[in-house]
């Protein structure tokens, strides 16, 4: 799964993706319904894998079933 599939199924879920402060390959997102955060890479075209994502949807406090419906 790519950053940008990421991106969009985390904003369905609610999920924000805070301000870029410089150049850099990571991303940083925050969920106001559980006040938590995380780091997510940006790869670009290239597939994320699959335990980076599922780390950072738990630290997000967000339910993996959730996550892959939406």
């Amino acid at each position: 799964m790519k950053y940008r599939e990421v991106a969009r199924k985390l904003t369905v879920l609610g999920c924000q993706e805070r301000k870029r402060r410089g150049s850099g390959s990571h991303r940083k997102w925050f969920n106001p319904n559980t006040l938590r955060g995380t780091v997510i890479p940006d790869w670009g075209g290239r597939d994320l894998k699959l335990g980076t994502i599922r780390a950072a949807v738990r630290q997000l406090g967000i339910n993996w079933q959730d996550f892959q419906q939406a």
